[in-house]
């Protein structure tokens, strides 16, 4: 029997999403990293889009979860089921088993490393390999960074911000913080809690910071309001309330002052060289969090250095993960 080559596969295993990339196909998948299980004998139930359906509305003996916390393994096993379903789901079963690139957060213990080539590892592939997150980020915006010059991406995932000055093909200087979206999520759960008596859940929280979430407080007075429901702490009833925009603004506010400081705390850990050149180049963001109305104005204006959303902020990530199976060959000098 002839053997089946698969081809090299890529990971971005975010803490709220995981995109798979397949070499010569690009993105083939991109679901929410949670897993259900039964807690009576710890199977799988679902994985991806079906067990994030499930978060707030599972009976006793089932729990959705994310198996990835702050952009690390909070979950060994379930970790691994989960990747073994979305290698199965990018690249079937046939033939031999896929080389697999994981992006991971920059500044990551070698713990942390090693827990996640095992786990790749054990869902079915090959050899596993890791590159940070903040590299794969400028690959995927189309950053030119093996050139001897400075480029600069801020990354905002659901665990973490990477912010990264990168030049000839390596990070310069790096600031990884565990302040990103789904802390922005916690945040307006506690402001509108602790202000409306008002309990709401993650995924109101989310729907919240997509439609009205801002970064300047000032800009989010004219973006109008929303209304949304939860539980009444006080009676037990269910209840509706319409909050303004300039609230979520200032829930969110202490995540926001987190990363400009990440942001400026990485620039001045750079040499004069690079900050010219990021200067006349600019600052792009990358990842959800790059959508956040606002932001780039913010940031921009917190450094005086011009700041871009790139394009697809979503899949930059996932995209550079796939363009570095291009050089497996580097990967397999680095892991003798």
């Amino acid at each position: 029997m002839f053997g089946f080559r698969k081809k090299g596969v890529g990971i971005d295993l975010g803490t709220a999403n995981t995109n798979v990339y397949v070499e010569g196909k690009g993105i083939v998948l991109g679901e929410p990293s949670v897993v259900a299980k039964d807690k009576t004998n710890d199977e799988v139930v679902s994985v991806g889009e079906d067990a994030q359906k499930m978060i707030g509305r599972t009976p006793g003996s089932i729990v959705a979860l994310r198996p990835m916390k702050d952009g690390v393994i909070a979950d060994f096993d379930i970790t691994a089921a989960m990747l073994e379903y979305f290698i199965t789901k990018a690249v079937g079963k046939r033939g031999s088993k896929p080389e697999v690139v994981v992006c991971v957060p920059g500044g990551g213990t070698e713990v942390e490393k090693r827990a996640v080539i095992d786990a790749a590892k054990m869902a079915g592939a090959k050899d596993a390999y890791l590159i940070e997150e903040p590299f794969a980020a400028a690959i995927g915006a189309g950053l030119p960074v093996n050139e001897p010059t400075g480029s600069m991406v801020v990354d905002i995932g659901g665990g973490t911000t990477d912010v990264a000055t990168i030049s000839l093909g390596g990070i310069v200087s790096s600031r990884t913080i565990k302040m990103a979206g789904d802390q922005m999520d916690l945040s307006i759960i506690q402001y509108i809690r602790n202000k409306y008596n008002l309990l709401i859940g993650e995924r109101t929280a989310e729907a919240v910071k997509m439609e009205l979430g801002s970064a300047s407080i000032e800009a989010a007075s004219d973006m109008g309001t929303m209304d949304i429901r939860g539980r009444d702490l006080l009676t037990g009833l269910p209840k509706t309330i319409s909050i303004p925009a300039s609230d979520v603004a200032e829930a969110i506010r202490e995540v926001i002052e987190s990363i400009l400081h990440a942001v400026k705390g990485t620039l001045e850990d750079t040499s004069p060289e690079i900050s010219a050149d990021v200067i006349d180049r600019g600052i792009v963001l990358t990842g959800g969090g790059a959508m956040l109305k606002h932001l780039s104005d913010v940031i921009a204006e917190e450094t005086d250095v011009p700041v871009f959303v790139a394009s697809n902020p979503l899949d930059c990530v996932a995209v550079g993960t796939g363009e570095a199976l291009n050089h497996m060959n580097i990967y397999r000098k680095q892991s003798r």
